[in-house]
């Protein structure tokens, strides 16, 4: 069940904001203001769609919604509960229905995550109350979170890296019933996520995260027992520039990606895709778009290359990948548990959702950079 929203600016200028203030390094605090801003934003517009729901179906149901009504049994037995005292950190799990389409979402409505192949490994998440706030961070599946919380892992886990995003839930929510705090609660977890799951899978350095596509990882070193990967220089130039010149780009493009690291031929046919920042997809569609003998205006390019817009890609670069050369897997269940400290704010319930993930290319030739340079006026 998707939320329907509409405009979102607010959410959406935030959410840009929070990108930029982690691609350029800002501090955790800075960091941590641009997240809060992002999630008050999607905050204001989810719940001002749930009050105009509720009241419209107030008048012909009364006070338990027909979405209530599409919940699975355990779904609304564990969204009427969410705000009731279950123990000092006592876990309880958060139901499959909620958890499997928190990932559906992420791969459907993120096309990148879609390309990348990304995968349910099947493992568990955590899911934890308390009175902590921050931002999406990445760290060590058996360190601390950031000093903030405590909670204990199996050493049964393989993932490799753990996501650690904070949630908040308005206490008028609950005047609506389990249905939207349910789809309230999912549809956080899954923008926090999928914003943290993109820029990590794009350009992770692998310091206690995964290691991006844009990462040279024949090239990590390490310091004080920590491994980063240097970002890969430029494998080429594309301009687009005539409908001759993107044929021998893009056959080069193709070529080089249809042989493994060890020297192997592999059938890429169908399976190159490039990441392109939104605002350069515009300069690059308009290289290849042109008015056919019918009038009408065509946009298409050679060898059925796929292009995804991504916030996260550099500007004046495109990132090219092979879907199935990059491994990328996301954890499985999610468990709730609530703390016995109470929160300063009076009117908002803070969660706190983990995730493992774990991400790497299988050999360099996985991705490429190559820089972007188009005239300001279409050749050809």
């Amino acid at each position: 069940m998707t939320i329907e929203l509409t405009g979102m600016q607010k959410f959406k200028d935030a959410k840009t904001a929070f990108i930029a203030a982690v691609k350029n390094g800002a501090d955790k605090d800075a960091q941590g203001d641009a997240y809060i801003a992002m999630i008050d934003g999607l905050q204001e517009d989810v719940l001002t769609e749930a009050k105009k729901a509720a009241r419209a179906e107030a008048e012909s149901y009364a006070i338990c919604t027909t979405a209530d009504g599409k919940l699975s049994a355990g779904q609304r037995k564990f969204f009427n509960a969410i705000n009731q005292e279950v123990g000092y950190k006592e876990e309880t799990l958060l139901p499959q229905e909620t958890i499997d389409e928190i990932f559906e979402d992420i791969t459907t409505e993120h096309p990148l995550l879609a390309a990348i192949g990304l995968k349910n490994a099947g493992l568990r998440l955590k899911f934890l109350k308390s009175e902590t706030s921050g931002v999406a961070i990445w760290g060590k599946i058996f360190g601390e979170i950031k000093g903030q919380l405590d909670a204990a892992f199996s050493n049964e886990e393989t993932i490799s890296n753990k996501l650690t995003a904070f949630v908040v839930v308005p206490k008028d929510l609950e005047e609506f019933g389990p249905a939207w705090i349910e789809r309230f609660v999912r549809l956080q977890i899954q923008e926090a996520f999928s914003v943290a799951l993109e820029l990590a899978f794009l350009t992770g350095d692998g310091q206690d995260k995964p290691i991006g596509l844009d990462r040279n990882i024949n090239g990590g070193t390490t310091s004080g027992g920590v491994t980063t990967y240097p970002k890969k220089t430029a494998q080429g130039t594309l301009t687009f520039k005539d409908a001759k010149t993107t044929v021998k780009e893009l056959s080069g493009m193709f070529k080089f990606h249809s042989t493994k690291e060890n020297g192997k031929s592999l059938a890429v046919a169908g399976k190159v895709n490039i990441v392109v920042n939104p605002s350069d997809s515009w300069d690059v569609k308009a290289q290849y778009t042109f008015l056919n003998s019918n009038g009408v205006y065509v946009t298409a390019l050679p060898f059925n290359l796929n292009i995804i817009e991504s916030e996260v890609q550099t500007q004046g670069q495109v990132l090219s990948f092979v879907t199935g050369r990059y491994d990328a897997y996301v954890g499985g269940g999610i468990k709730v548990a609530k703390f016995d400290q109470t929160l300063a704010l009076e009117d908002l319930e803070l969660y706190v959702a983990k995730q493992f993930a774990y991400g790497a290319a299988k050999d360099i030739k996985a991705s490429a950079i190559w820089t972007l340079s188009i005239s300001a006026t279409p050749e050809g």
